[in-house]
């Protein structure tokens, strides 16, 4: 990510200095620019030559066969991920043990990439004996890839589950399977479309690489910067104004980047510090910024990996997926905004002077480019439907566009950079996605899956609300590892069926309910990543950031339910009871953040007791059901008859 931090060429305050965890520093470049020339050329080599290869294989009419391309683009990324993420922490140089397993990828993945063609003509499973020992070399390189990238803990349950073929004929009751030896197991892992060749890296190869291409170039040509302008030029001179600058600014970045932990960060680092010097609080502000980078995971138009793999997963198009995901996010940063406002208000923080701040006209003029090419992203995913094609299309526009803006224009050294960041991105999103594959062939290989389902559709046969808790406590138990694609393709493969055929619910819905609530484990306490992150940044104390984290984000708690049970929320029935139901989530959302910060707009601040009940009825406004849509409005209306009984002594104030 380019550097976003306002400084003295914009007119605005130098922001106080940001404490970066060491854990999350990004010290991959640094790496690289200590490799010896030869394999800085390489990892570059190897970049383009997996662009070039995924556009073959998207815009050609005779493209290679899909294993082919698979193990080619697995041989032009995963040996880049050893080079760049280190084996221990006191690796800083790239030595031996990254140089090793880097060139035996490379080897393993260019063999399987020539028999692309037999593998699909002639089962490797079960495989014979040289084709489980390469199965295995594949295996253990792909697992090592993932600790690399996503630590021991996420290893140890992708090993659990994909391996469990082995050992299911020990499980006990529902999690007993016929039993299967090793080679079986192995072999299925690597060469079976139902894992390594299956969904994960499908969208890896044929969606994802185009988005990711586009994110970079992005980076190159100062997005980051345009945006955080952008969001100061529209919220700076609103009341807490540095706060609505971060909610603003992290939904773009997240949205555009897809990951929580590294949004955080990247936006962090700034507008944390900018938060704290306009005189908000270290816990609330690394809260409110660990909120907003969350939110930017399922936040249109380009979204986290878990979307195009639930696009794949439910055989719907990115665009729906895409459509779908609106009404939560504008809740979602509704109720962030609205929550920031109240507080505001009761500190009496106003915002920064205009002055002070960029100007909304020049940075247009300056960054109209980046307007055009999010249009034109928007257009192509939800209108012509270019799935696989619009990233691609959009940045060759963006390229295009830079002519006309010299300051954006890439010289050969960005242009350097560009195919650096491609390499970086790819390698590190197929180092922790195609472990996360296994997890399917664990599930899919042994025919658990269908058994787990059929279990809990016989538990939910008398209380669907059980395994609706059941799925819940499974997202949160993996979101609070950082395990968010591992919890939506377990849960996808058991959960989802079971609540389709148990309730009858939408199958959207119920994908995108698994979806956001593994997002949300990353602000619940007791182990909230996204918070503990900001809380390092904010230098406030972790568990109080986490606690305010999850009362900023109440509202994302209630929203899956809501589109669960009304699927119109997500656009997936009538256009007039979308209309009713976000009428009333938005009257929904409004009070609870008000009841939650204790001040509602027109209203004032709020006694203790007012504040619990205008929660409750906030919830059984936003519900779908008319009944408890009128109970809450019922008790919202003898609330106001009794405003001022409800309202604190000598306390009212009035609303910008």
């Amino acid at each position: 990510m380019t550097d976003a931090t306002p400084g003295a060429n914009d007119g605005l305050p130098e922001p106080m200095a940001a404490n970066v965890p060491e854990a999350f520093v990004d010290k991959t470049t640094q790496r690289y620019r200590d490799m010896p020339a030869p394999v800085r050329i390489y990892i570059l080599l190897a970049s383009a030559g997996g662009v070039a290869a995924a556009i073959y294989y998207i815009f050609l009419p005779s493209p290679p066969l899909d294993l082919t391309y698979y193990f080619f683009l697995m041989a032009m990324y995963l040996p880049i991920a050893y080079l760049l993420l280190p084996a221990h922490k006191k690796e800083i140089k790239a030595g031996w043990l990254s140089y090793l397993p880097a060139l035996a990828a490379l080897a393993t993945t260019i063999f399987l990439s020539t028999q692309g063609r037999n593998m699909t003509f002639q089962s490797w499973v079960p495989p014979n004996d040289w084709q489980f020992v390469v199965a295995i070399i594949m295996f253990v390189l792909v697992i090592e890839a993932g600790r690399r990238a996503g630590g021991l803990i996420f290893t140890g349950i992708v090993l659990a589950l994909g391996l469990y073929p082995i050992f299911a004929q020990y499980m006990p009751g529902i999690f007993w399977g016929p039993p299967f030896p090793i080679s079986r197991t192995i072999g299925f892992n690597v060469y079976s479309g139902d894992a390594l060749l299956g969904i994960v890296t499908r969208v890896v190869g044929e969606v994802l690489i185009g988005f990711l291409i586009m994110a970079a170039l992005l980076v190159a040509t100062g997005a980051a910067d345009f945006f955080l302008k952008l969001a100061l030029g529209l919220m700076g001179t609103a009341r807490g104004g540095p706060a609505k600058v971060a909610v603003l600014a992290s939904g773009f970045f997240g949205s555009l980047s897809g990951s929580i932990f590294g949004n955080v960060v990247g936006t962090g680092s700034v507008t944390i510090p900018s938060m704290k010097r306009a005189g908000f609080p270290a816990h609330y502000a690394g809260a409110l910024e660990a909120c907003a980078s969350t939110g930017g995971m399922l936040m249109p138009p380009v979204m986290g990996a878990v979307a195009f793999i639930m696009a794949d997963f439910t055989n719907t198009e990115y665009a729906v997926i895409v459509i779908a995901a609106a009404i939560p996010s504008l809740l979602y940063y509704y109720g962030l905004y609205c929550h920031v406002d109240a507080y505001a208000a009761k500190a009496g923080l106003a915002g920064l002077p205009r002055e002070e701040l960029p100007s909304l006209m020049q940075t247009m003029k300056d960054g109209w480019p980046f307007i055009a090419v999010l249009a034109f992203l928007i257009w192509g995913l939800v209108f012509m439907r270019w799935e696989r094609l619009t990233p691609f299309y959009a940045s060759a526009l963006l390229l295009a566009l830079t002519f006309f803006k010299k300051s954006l224009r890439l010289d050969r050294k960005q242009l350097l950079n560009v195919l650096y960041e491609i390499g970086k991105l790819l390698s590190q999103t197929m180092a922790l996605l195609l472990p996360t594959s296994f997890i399917l062939g664990g599930m899919m290989g042994t025919g658990v899956a269908p058994v787990i389902t059929a279990d809990l559709m016989r538990l939910g046969g008398e209380n669907v609300a059980l395994v609706l808790g059941i799925g819940v406590l499974i997202c949160i138990i993996f979101g609070m590892m950082g395990m968010l694609i591992a919890a939506y393709l377990m849960l996808a493969l058991t959960l989802a069926p079971a609540l389709e055929q148990i309730a009858g619910l939408n199958t959207l819905a119920i994908h995108l309910f698994i979806a956001y609530y593994a997002m949300l484990a990353a602000i619940t306490p007791p182990i909230a990543l996204a918070a503990f992150i900001a809380s390092r940044i904010s230098d406030s104390d972790p568990m109080r950031t986490s606690w305010h984290a999850a009362r900023l984000g109440i509202v994302l708690y209630f929203i899956p339910f809501f589109f669960l049970f009304e699927p119109a929320l997500i656009f997936q029935g009538a256009l007039i009871d979308t209309v009713t139901w976000f009428s009333f989530n938005i009257i929904a959302v409004t009070i609870i953040a008000g009841a939650s910060e204790g001040r509602l707009l027109g209203f004032g601040l709020l006694r203790g007791w007012v504040r619990v009940v205008l929660f409750a009825a906030a919830l059984l406004i936003g519900f779908p059901e008319w009944q408890t849509t009128l109970a809450g409005g019922l008790i919202v209306g003898a609330i106001i008859a009794l405003r001022g009984y409800t309202r604190l002594p000598g306390q009212v104030h009035t609303n910008a």
